[in-house]
């Protein structure tokens, strides 16, 4: 069952960046001006790093799934849905990148109505919720530190980028 879900992850994630690359296109077509562009590799590295940390200590510790698994994976599934419901909601705009077309307005639709940052909130359950799955403590406390940190950084560069380049 572990390979099973890190399969899928891993499947979605490059479905994703898919997903991003032809919304990057799509989205320069129009003149969006890109922010943030030091500090993404490290968020791809630690994305990568969460990953390997998680197979890493779920083999050499010999975890196993959690008593509470069924609730934790609906929990995950939910997640996903959340993550879908903001990806669609944005449509073309879209991106792992922070990516924005001067003179555009917000989107205020789906989770966008409730949250301002619905991917990240996802993000954040998901380094909690994935970990927690096999039990994997370290894995989920040191990467929830190490994401708080790179969305300190990331969320300020979004909203200087959105106040300053979307329409009023």
């Amino acid at each position: 069952m572990f390979w099973m879900l890190i399969t899928v992850l891993t499947a979605q994630r490059a479905a994703e960046m898919a997903v991003a690359r032809r919304n990057e296109q799509k989205v320069k077509k129009q003149g969006a001006i890109e922010f943030g562009e030091g500090h993404y590799p490290y968020i791809i590295t630690m994305h990568i790093l969460f990953f390997l940390s998680l197979i890493a200590e779920v083999l050499l510790l010999h975890k196993q799934p959690s008593n509470w698994w069924s609730g934790i994976a609906a929990a995950i599934l939910a997640v996903q849905a959340i993550r879908y419901w903001a990806l669609c909601s944005l449509g073309a705009y879209w991106n792992t990148k922070i990516l924005v077309v001067p003179g555009v307005e917000l989107v205020k639709k789906g989770p966008y109505k409730w949250l301002k940052h619905p991917n990240y909130t996802v993000v954040v359950l998901e380094i909690i919720l994935i970990p927690l799955l096999y039990q994997a403590y370290f894995t989920m406390c040191l990467f929830s530190l190490l994401n708080a940190v790179m969305l300190s950084v990331r969320i300020r560069a979004e909203e200087q980028a959105l106040r300053e380049y979307t329409a009023k």
